[in-house]
């Protein structure tokens, strides 16, 4: 009644299952491992101290900016110039701006600096003139895909969408960090703007889908096992049938 399993049609019908159950199982314990890495990660970032109880360490020794130097509270002197505002942006469920000044550094280069965050509407306070040392929470730039980026263009002059390097290049003649920090202690009038977590650290939507494709994989190796004995089943049946004269 079996004989049907050594028919070519079903040689390679069993050579898939044979393929693709270990497959899926593998991408299903691929997609487990990036989850568990996400939760590490984020252990990790829980447990390592805020920026304002660390001391700081110079910015050059900080750079590039990775999951480890993410949130470090970093150092840097040098001279206030041109400001921005990143305007649309929430803190404590209101809408307002960062103000976002440029400070020349000693090297040469400008670092981008959110002194604090701003109400719709109100003045944003001008920097303080001379050379000044200012300290604050290490961050990544700003990708399109950061939320609160706004990447369409058409603001007015003055105002950015994204805190970049590359949103700065095109409004500025100095060279750019490709980094930026958050102050902790803002000037009157504004508000601190709290650091992010690096991407890729925390167990946002994206972690967890990680963990939903972990389920499917394993659904579908399930599903091959499931839909091979139905086959042979079936088959069996009808070769059975057959050998009835049904």
């Amino acid at each position: 009644m079996y004989r049907f399993l050594r028919t070519p049609r079903w040689w390679g019908i069993n050579v898939f299952v044979l393929l693709a159950i270990p497959f899926c199982v593998f991408m299903g314990t691929w997609q487990l491992g990036k989850f568990e890495d996400r939760v590490d990660s984020h252990r990790e970032a829980e447990r390592r101290p805020s920026a304002s109880a660390e001391k700081a360490a110079p910015l050059e020794s900080l750079l590039p900016v990775d999951k480890e130097t993410s949130g470090r509270s970093a150092q840097a002197r040098g001279r206030f110039g041109e400001q921005f505002l990143v305007p649309d942006r929430e803190l404590d469920g209101r809408t307002g701006s960062y103000v976002l000044t440029l400070l020349r550094t000693d090297g040469g280069r400008s670092l981008p600096v959110v002194r604090g965050w701003l109400p719709t509407g109100a003045k944003a306070p001008a920097p303080p003139s001379g050379e000044v040392t200012v300290v604050g929470a290490l961050q990544a730039s700003e990708n399109p895909g950061t939320k609160g980026v706004h990447a369409a263009g058409g603001l007015p002059e003055g105002q950015l969408g994204m805190i970049s390097a590359a949103s700065l290049v095109n409004v500025v003649t100095d060279d750019v960090y490709d980094a930026w920090i958050t102050l902790a202690d803002s000037p009157a009038g504004l508000t601190p703007v709290p650091a992010v977590a690096a991407a890729g650290t925390g167990l946002d939507a994206k972690a967890f889908q990680n963990l939903g494709y972990t389920a499917e994989w394993f659904v579908f190796a399930g599903f091959v096992v499931f839909m091979w004995f139905r086959l042979v089943r079936r088959e069996a049946e009808a070769s059975r049938d057959e050998a009835l004269g049904l």
